[in-house]
């Protein structure tokens, strides 16, 4: 890819960046079948999809969120929303009450099965990446794509949205 003088001075010619951008392509789909494949099995246990195990995610963090908020954060309308919430709830994995201050707000809580399903299926992802950093990274690699991919998670929300 490049080489370390390359790296140290921040020159690179298009192609080099053009040709590595590609391979990075390949490799991120393929990581990303692997894995979302994967997730899709487990998520199939719990009969729900992946954009219904990223609210569960969310709500896990936070005690609470208004369906407004989960719109914005899922990058969805706020009917969208309500449609994944309802079918989350049907499932017993969200709770949903109104605001005390404000009945027309709606507030979602996850439930304590969907506090379960969400540890169930992180677990199985950090077991499976321990082998990789157990088996096939020297601790000096591990430690490398764990300070790459949080680099990458931090300029990602400053990447250009397609319009």
């Amino acid at each position: 890819m490049f080489t370390t003088e390359q790296r140290s001075t921040g020159q690179h010619s298009e192609f080099d960046l053009q040709v590595a951008a590609e391979e990075l392509a390949e490799i991120v789909m393929h990581m990303q079948r692997k894995f979302l494949h994967n997730l899709s099995e487990e998520l199939g246990h719990g009969n729900v999809s992946f954009p219904q195990y990223f609210l569960l995610g969310c709500l896990e963090k936070q005690e609470v969120i208004t369906m407004s908020g989960i719109a914005s954060k899922m990058g969805h309308t706020t009917a969208a929303a309500t449609g994944l919430v309802d079918r989350l709830e049907k499932l017993g994995y969200v709770q949903r009450s109104h605001a005390l201050d404000d009945r027309r707000k709606v507030m979602v809580k996850i439930t304590q099965k969907g506090s379960g399903l969400v540890a169930e299926i992180r677990r199985d992802m950090v077991n499976k990446i321990m082998t990789l950093l157990r088996e096939y990274l020297t601790a000096e690699e591990g430690r490398a794509w764990l300070q790459i991919y949080r680099k990458i998670a931090d300029c990602s929300d400053k990447l250009p949205k397609k319009q």
